[in-house]
């Protein structure tokens, strides 16, 4: 994983949080972004899974 950032979001009475993940395409020399919306509490396990 090279990069992250998360964003927070507010929707009504509920906090979001945008996160971005960049991760490596297998043996590839290529890499993918992979974006969810989830709660601001979950946001560092999800961003510490590869």
């Amino acid at each position: 994983m090279a990069k992250k950032s998360v964003a927070t979001l507010q929707t009504g009475s509920k906090r979001l949080t945008k996160a971005i993940k960049m991760v490596k395409k297998g043996d590839a020399k290529s890499y993918s972004f992979v974006e969810t919306i989830i709660a601001p509490d979950r946001a560092n396990d999800w961003l510490s899974k590869q």
